[in-house]
Parts: structure tokens; C-alpha cells; sequence
């Protein structure tokens, strides 16, 4: 059998991300009522310079497929992640595609955090603050448009030009006011929406510049030194992470010293109605996820489906 070969731009051709807005979200219900596999999540150390990390087995209900994902984290390099994802048949294992991984990684995360957004904050919350001007805040500010009608966006970075440069991009592209301020409270000040993109410093997102009705999701949380909201914080929320394992292990519960009696609930108990999500306005709720393997699967079985009528992507046959 010829296995794909996807380049990055083979996977942003074969992903559309209102369909796999909807695929995770169906993922994310069967992993709750059906967890197949205990995910394995492990992070290594290069040098000081890089981390790698592997992420599998993706599995779930449905999905005649697994995934392993192999990545790595250079923090000065562009783009800063890289890795592939290597997709299995269920049944035989035999190696039905190897994908980049950067893009579908950035894509399911701006997705991830759009759906826990969706399923958390407030019918009628409009107005978005991003900490942090990187590209995981552009797939953000995309997807959340497809689960909010978004009025306004601010938008914070330590580096002001790169703010700057973000909120002028935002605005040609999406037609939305975003606009570039200076410090962390200014952004927050009028927003519904919270998302800390793991790029502003540890805990700079303290419990006195929160609201009552707010909602935050926070990216990168499953690097210690980027955790970016505060203790308190944390204390005062409906918690929801996407496992509880793995975000006491190695994710944002863990950085503050809370336990497994803080979290709330997992996103997908939610989803399948095993758990309330917001249950009043003024609830202010915190999603953190740290990502998974099926989450992996979810978007790269996306992809395949589409990959494998695309006359463009290359083939080989390993056992030739």
C-alpha cells in the first residue's frame, strides 16, 4: 500500500477549520464517554535551547486510525515548532500517511481553544483580549470567529511592535477592530474573552484584573515557565482542562500547587453533559488545555480524508 506524504501545505490545503471545529467537537464527547487508551505525553529537554515531545497513542471511538506525533520546540527558531505525525491503520498498522505536524498542531489548538471558549464563556461575549502577538494569537482570533460574532479585540505583547504589526493584520483580514495596547490590565479592562497565548511571563494575569462573567483560556500551560494566570486566580474558577492527569503532571494546575479537587471538569464532560459547564453570568470560568493525543487524531484523520483525494499530494510505498 503507498502511504501520503503532506508537506505544510498539503495539510493547510486538506484542513478546513469549521469541519474540524465540528469533528473535535464530537472527538472531544466520545474520548469522554469512551476513553480507548491512556494518553502518554512526554517532554524531554535538548539542550537549553529545544525541547521534544511525543504525544500518542491518538485514538478513539470511530476513528479506524492511530496517531504518534514526534515535535520539537526551538523558541528562536521560525517557525519554533516543528515535527511530523505518523497515522496508522488501527487494524494492521500499517502507515497510512506522515504529515508535518506544525501546522495541524497550530490549526487543532486555535480550534481547541475556540471550542472551549464556545462551550464556556458567556452567549453573549464579544470582545477578546489576546496576551501575546504570536501566530497561535492569529489561529486564535480566527477560530474564535467561528464560534463568536467578535465586535472588538485588544491585543498585548512585550514586544509593542509586534502588537502593532498583529492588530493591523487582524483588522485587513478579518474586518475587526483589534487594537494594540500597552500593558496587560489596559487589555483586559472592557474584554468578555481571555486568551493568554503562553507568550507574557508567568502568572501575569492576576485575580484583580479579572471580571465576574469573564471567561479565559490559556494556551501553553503545559510549560511551566509559561504559565501566565496566578494562583488566586485559578482558586476562584470553575477550572475545566481537557485531562485531569495531564494538567496535574504538567500543566497549569500543578504550577500554583492546586489538586484534582480544583478542577471542575474536563471540556469533554461537559460537551457529552456528564458535567455543567457556565451554570450563571457571573461565573468566571478558566479552560486549560494541554493538549492531546486524540486531539491529534481527530485533526489528522481530518486531513487524511480529505488528503486521499488530492491527486497532488505524493505517495510512497515503504515496503517497495
Amino acid at each position: 500500500m503507498s502511504t501520503l506524504l503532506l508537506t505544510r501545505s498539503d495539510v493547510s490545503r486538506n484542513l478546513q477549520a469549521l469541519t474540524l471545529l465540528a469533528d473535535m467537537r464530537e472527538a472531544f464527547r466520545a474520548d469522554a464517554l469512551a476513553r480507548t487508551v491512556a494518553p502518554q505525553r512526554t517532554r524531554v529537554p535538548l539542550h537549553t535551547e529545544g525541547t521534544a515531545m511525543v504525544l500518542f497513542p491518538g485514538s478513539l471511538p470511530g476513528v479506524p486510525a492511530y496517531s504518534v506525533k514526534v515535535s520539537a520546540r526551538f523558541p528562536a527558531a521560525n517557525p519554533p515548532l516543528q515535527g511530523v505525525l505518523q497515522l496508522h491503520d488501527l487494524a494492521t498498522g500499517e502507515l497510512l500517511a506522515v504529515m508535518d505536524a506544525a501546522q495541524l498542531t497550530v490549526v487543532r489548538t486555535g480550534v481547541v481553544g475556540a471550542l472551549g471558549t464556545d462551550v464556556l464563556a458567556r452567549p453573549d461575549a464579544s470582545r477578546v483580549a489576546l496576551l501575546g502577538a504570536s501566530n497561535r494569537a492569529v489561529l486564535q482570533l480566527k477560530s474564535l470567529r467561528l464560534v463568536r460574532s467578535l465586535s472588538q479585540a485588544f491585543v498585548y505583547d512585550t514586544d509593542s511592535a509586534r502588537a502593532v504589526a498583529l492588530a493591523r493584520r487582524m483588522y485587513q483580514e478579518l474586518s475587526l477592530p483589534v487594537q494594540a495596547v500597552s500593558s496587560v490590565a489596559e487589555a483586559v479592562e472592557e474584554a468578555d474573552i481571555v486568551v493568554t497565548t503562553g507568550e507574557g511571563g508567568p502568572a501575569s494575569l492576576t485575580a484583580e484584573l479579572v471580571r465576574p462573567g469573564m471567561h479565559i483560556t490559556a494556551l501553553g500551560t503545559d510549560e511551566l515557565e509559561r504559565v501566565q494566570l496566578a494562583p488566586e486566580l485559578l482558586a476562584r474558577a470553575t477550572f475545566v482542562c481537557d485531562h485531569r492527569g495531564l494538567a496535574l503532571s504538567g500543566g497549569a494546575v500543578v504550577s500554583p500547587g492546586l489538586t484534582e479537587a480544583s478542577i471542575h471538569a474536563e471540556l469533554g464532560e461537559i460537551i457529552a453533559g456528564l458535567k455543567p459547564g457556565r451554570t450563571s453570568p457571573e461565573q468566571l470560568t478558566v479552560f486549560c488545555p494541554v493538549g492531546l493525543p486524540f486531539q491529534d487524531l481527530a485533526a489528522a484523520w481530518h486531513v487524511y480524508q480529505a488528503a486521499v483525494g488530492d491527486e497532488d499530494v505524493r505517495r510512497v510505498d515503504f515496503h517497495a
